[in-house]
């Protein structure tokens, strides 16, 4: 199994920066792909960004050149650098990991007020 906390959510104000960090512990060994998802208030959950365990990212259209997603693979770490954030960036933020099938974080909550 692997677990996955999420941390560094919160209320911040349009044009803000906020980092996202998840710390994977468990039976971390072999994961390949690492992701942010977001599910909007209303909303489906969507893939923000994704990296794979050369380095190789993703970053879906709406956060191009806004949000940089990274890992530390010496501290099971994955980051997710979000800047010049909009208030439909609103949203709980997932951490995702892929072994041989996916697991998940519980969320933390990224509030953009305009």
């Amino acid at each position: 199994q692997v677990q996955l906390v999420e941390s560094g959510g919160g209320l911040v104000q349009a044009g803000g920066s906020l980092r996202l960090s998840c710390a994977a512990s468990g039976n971390i060994f072999s994961i390949t792909n690492m992701a942010w998802y977001r599910r909007a208030p209303g909303k489906q959950r969507e893939l923000v960004a994704s990296i794979t365990s050369g380095g190789n990212t993703n970053y879906a259209d709406a956060v191009k050149g806004r949000f940089t997603i990274s890992r530390d693979n010496a501290k099971n770490t994955l980051y997710l650098q979000m800047n010049s954030l909009k208030p439909e960036d609103t949203g709980v933020y997932y951490c995702y990991a892929l072994k041989l099938y996916p697991f998940w974080g519980q969320g933390t909550q990224v509030t953009v007020s305009s």
